[in-house]
């Protein structure tokens, strides 16, 4: 098992953005490289990972403002296919995607914690 503590997604990310394709894109690529980094950080050593993965995803959020859980997912694929880099796996190897909001808040730090888990075992 895998549990990550990742920086929050920026608001930019988010499918309801109507920002230029370009200014996402270097979003995206910064938010990516973000999440390796601190996956590579908080990565246990000789870790093997099974075929396929399960993720959970808890977002802790900075106010009591309401998300909806399908676009704090999609705003996450670039944290994601980071987490992936850092890992060397391909992202179609995870099978089942769950994702959970927080009741706590967290005004200082908000984040998202991603936990990985063999697929077989949370089904």
């Amino acid at each position: 098992m895998i549990d990550l503590k990742l920086p929050w997604p920026p608001a930019a990310l988010s499918p309801n953005s109507r920002l230029h394709w370009s200014a996402t894109a270097k979003i995206k690529q910064r938010y990516r490289h973000t999440c390796k980094l601190v996956t590579l950080q908080q990565m246990p050593k000789g870790l093997h990972l099974p075929a396929a993965l399960h993720m959970q995803l808890y977002f802790t959020r900075s106010s009591r403002r309401g998300y909806d859980r399908d676009n704090l997912v999609a705003r996450m694929k670039a944290g994601i296919d980071g987490v992936c880099d850092a890992l060397r796996i391909n992202d179609r190897c995870i099978e089942v995607v769950t994702a959970r909001v927080a009741t706590e808040i967290d005004k200082d730090n908000p984040h998202v914690r991603l936990v990985l888990s063999k697929a077989e075992d949370n089904l």
